[in-house]
């Protein structure tokens, strides 16, 4: 079918049925130019809050692929990765094994990420992290809530409570993450540091220690003792809560 002739035909196609191979050069059809209109409306009208994943991930992706129906593709990544914040955090590599992914998409997706993390990092930096603590509880979610691995980070805190350096100190794997306190109590000392708080986040969802979580904060518990540092809290965090070591009577 030609462009034309596809052009004159809209309403044959559902969108859910509307070819998924790249249009030719030329004049985005009809159909496709007043669906994209319509969302873009109900976003500025409506916000975020009424829409669903698919829509939004559709909005996003009207700007990597300009001259394309990308609904399939917008459920296809909600299918791969199950919502919107897990299809932002996707692994590069992941990204690309998805069938209409490309450098676009990847780059797009992974800007929208890095902005909202910087956002959520610009309310903690440098503030008083015990005032903030709903603050930082969020950043924690935002940046590590969804990840496929473990990663372990460290905020290392001055004298006031105030945040002078998030750090990740290791990555590793769906579910054990390796950490050397030494390496932990070290940087602290490097960064003048008097407290820090330890944070790490379990793929699977649930933030229930394990074991190995309790004794790796026992030994830095034990060497911020004997530095004279302040061990504040563990925070574990799952996919939609967390759970605080000092709340739960670890520390």
């Amino acid at each position: 079918m030609t462009q034309n002739a596809f052009a004159e035909a809209p309403m044959l196609f559902d969108l859910d049925e509307a070819p998924e191979a790249p249009l030719p050069t030329g004049r985005l059809p009809s159909y496709i130019k007043d669906h994209r209109k319509r969302l873009r409306e109900r976003f500025m009208e409506g916000g975020a809050a009424a829409m669903p994943d698919y829509e939004l991930l559709e909005l996003v992706l009207f700007r990597s692929i300009p001259r394309q129906d990308v609904k399939p593709l917008a459920r296809l990544l909600l299918d791969t990765f199950g919502d919107f914040n897990r299809v932002l955090t996707a692994p590069v590599e992941r990204l690309q094994e998805v069938k209409g992914v490309g450098d676009a998409v990847i780059t797009d997706l992974k800007i929208l990420e890095a902005s909202a993390h910087r956002m959520a990092r610009a309310r903690v930096m440098q503030r008083q992290v015990i005032s903030g603590w709903d603050a930082l509880l969020d950043y924690c979610h935002t940046t590590m809530a969804h990840r496929e691995i473990e990663q372990f980070r460290v905020f290392y805190l001055d004298r006031k409570n105030v945040l002078i350096a998030d750090e990740e100190q290791a990555r590793g794997t769906v579910d054990h993450v390796p950490v050397y306190p030494r390496e932990v109590a070290k940087r602290a000392l490097e960064l003048n540091a008097s407290a820090l708080i330890l944070v790490h986040n379990h793929p699977s969802g649930d933030p229930t220690p394990s074991q190995s979580d309790v004794d790796m904060t026992n030994q830095i518990q034990s060497a911020c003792v004997a530095l004279g540092l302040t061990l504040h809290d563990h925070l574990i965090i799952g996919k939609s809560t967390e759970l605080s070591f000092r709340a739960e009577g670890y520390l």
